[in-house]
């Protein structure tokens, strides 16, 4: 019987991964986010909210509900508040994109199931997966509007060439959006379970 292979997508910032999972998603793949699993958490778990709330005070609230704007001004001037704004967010995280495995499998899913994490090696989930993919890319830093809005993402992340080591399969994406469709469709139908 065929599997769901579980499958993480990492690397810098603005380097492609979602483009990544777009693909894979588009070819069939279960894909999840974890920026947009905190997204959702940030605006419906009422509990994390209250603990980021007393964590972070009232003035990370905009029409009274948790602003990411506000929070990443807050949390990025100071490295032990973003710690321990970290600790409350990822284990959530990591349990969201569980529930979202165990479902894709109880309804008879098959095949890739891909997870786009930034900070997977940093939060130790990598062993989790049965294989990790790293995206690179040059360019990353001229699609940001500064170059301290990029060093200042960057600062809490893992070098991506340290990722790239680590991971199982490498997208070097220095070349045109047609180009990285391509490479990762590739992937994909290497990754992808065969029957047999």
């Amino acid at each position: 019987m065929l599997k769901l292979k579980k499958v993480a997508v990492t690397g810098g910032t603005a380097s492609g991964k979602s483009t990544v999972c777009k693909v894979f998603q588009n070819l069939g793949a279960v894909a999840v986010d974890a920026d947009a699993i905190v997204h959702e958490l940030l605006s419906s778990d009422a509990d994390l909210g209250q603990q980021i709330i007393r964590l972070l005070g009232n003035e990370v609230l905009e029409s009274g509900k948790l602003s990411r704007r506000r929070i990443a001004d807050k949390v990025f001037k100071d490295p032990e508040i973003l710690h321990a704004l970290e600790q409350l967010l990822h284990p959530a995280v990591l349990r969201k994109i569980d529930q979202a495995y165990q479902k894709a499998r109880e309804s008879g899913k098959t095949g890739l199931f891909v997870a786009e994490i930034p900070l997977l090696y940093e939060i130790g989930a990598d062993a989790s997966y049965d294989a990790v993919i790293a995206v690179l890319s040059k360019e990353s830093r001229r699609r940001f509007h500064s170059e301290e809005e990029y060093d200042r993402r960057m600062n809490r992340q893992w070098h991506p060439d340290e990722k790239a080591r680590l991971a199982d399969h490498v997208i070097q994406n220095d070349g045109s959006l047609d180009e990285l469709k391509r490479k990762a469709t590739e992937l994909y139908n290497i990754l992808k379970p065969k029957e047999g």
